[in-house]
């Protein structure tokens, strides 16, 4: 199945997610994340922050809804049996604190084959309360047997 390249440019409603102090707690425990702004309001505070941080790569936690949009939109049409995740950049802004309330949208932004492959990038932008942009994140996926 070719792929279909008119899906680039295609954008998906965005997604919010309240960010809590005990998911960012969670989270960092289970990357063994032990810096004490990760867990600890005071610490967070007393580093300038204006609660609990999340770590970097927390921005999956939100990121993800918004993407899966695309990823299994009919349009855009990936054999998803067939699919493996190629990878994911970032570029961070803004840290994300406990009580933010994170927006993100979805972008096809690439589709092409090659030797038989399928490649699908999306790109993600995340912005807090105050819109400012929190994370912007670049996936790519592949199918094989296009």
């Amino acid at each position: 199945m070719p792929v279909n390249v008119e899906a680039i440019g295609k954008t998906y409603p965005p997604v919010t997610y309240e960010v809590g102090r005990e998911k960012i707690r969670e989270y960092a425990n289970a990357i063994g994340a032990s810096n004490p702004v990760h867990h600890d309001r005071e610490a967070a505070k007393a580093a300038g922050f204006r609660d609990v941080v999340a770590p970097p790569m927390f921005c999956v936690v939100y990121s993800v809804p918004a993407i899966g949009l695309a990823v299994v939109d009919p349009e855009v049409g990936i054999n998803l049996p067939m699919m493996v995740h190629a990878g994911q950049e970032f570029v961070w802004g803004e840290p994300v604190c406990a009580g933010d309330e994170i927006t993100t949208g979805a972008e096809v932004t690439e589709i092409y084959e090659r030797e038989g492959k399928g490649f699908y990038i999306f790109v993600s932008v995340s912005t807090n309360q105050g819109g400012a942009e929190v994370v912007r994140g670049t996936w790519t996926d592949i199918v094989r047997g296009v």
